[in-house]
């Protein structure tokens, strides 16, 4: 054993020295750590509501967009494809979409807030595959009506309000998701009418 004095200044500051950097690591590793438990920009956005201009979708036109990582479609009917969703009910499961796939202020013939803009998630309700949209060539799957859509995984067929045919295996019309009018050409795909 050494008998050299103690040189307490240089322990005091050695000790310090060692818990400074001791603690600027702790919060090194600490701040990434806890920033992973925020959820990111992309997931915040995925929940978030999605604002699409409709005033360049033409008639018989479906544009795309993703909200909460899902496709929305939004789809301009025209009169033809309007005024045959009235003759067509005996041939849909659920006519008067008594099963709630939609919010309540778009229960109705149209399943829609403004009749030519049809709103729907693009998923079939038999497995989520994405149907196909036949604006023009979907008598070849149900005669006599014009447009609908129509699932390739299964062969479950919806008519322009996204209400299902019988007989096939969706059990289920289209999901309408709950959106709004923000003006004449800009809807918000998210927000139930009102809350915007």
């Amino acid at each position: 054993m050494s008998n050299a004095p103690v040189n307490s200044g240089r322990r005091r500051f050695l000790t310090m020295s060692t818990a400074v950097v001791g603690g600027v690591g702790a919060v090194a590793v600490a701040v990434p750590f806890i920033k992973s438990w925020n959820p990111s920009a992309k997931a915040k956005a995925a929940g978030a509501p999605v604002e699409v201009d409709i005033s360049k979708v033409e008639e018989g036109q479906l544009v795309r967009v993703i909200w909460q990582g899902k496709p929305v479609w939004i789809v301009r009917r025209g009169q033809e494809s309007l005024s045959q969703l009235d003759q067509i009910a005996d041939k849909l499961r659920d006519p008067e979409s008594v099963e709630p796939q939609q919010p309540d202020y778009i229960k109705n013939t149209y399943r829609s807030i403004k009749p030519e803009i049809f709103v729907a998630v693009g998923l079939c309700t038999h497995l989520g595959c994405s149907p196909t949209y036949l604006p023009d060539s979907f008598g070849e799957q149900v005669e006599g009506v014009k447009s609908g859509f129509f699932c390739p995984c299964h062969g479950s067929k919806f008519d322009m309000a996204g209400r299902v045919f019988q007989s096939v295996p969706a059990p289920l019309n289209l999901v309408v998701p709950p959106y709004t009018y923000l003006n004449d050409n800009r809807i918000l795909v998210g927000a139930d009418e009102g809350t915007a």
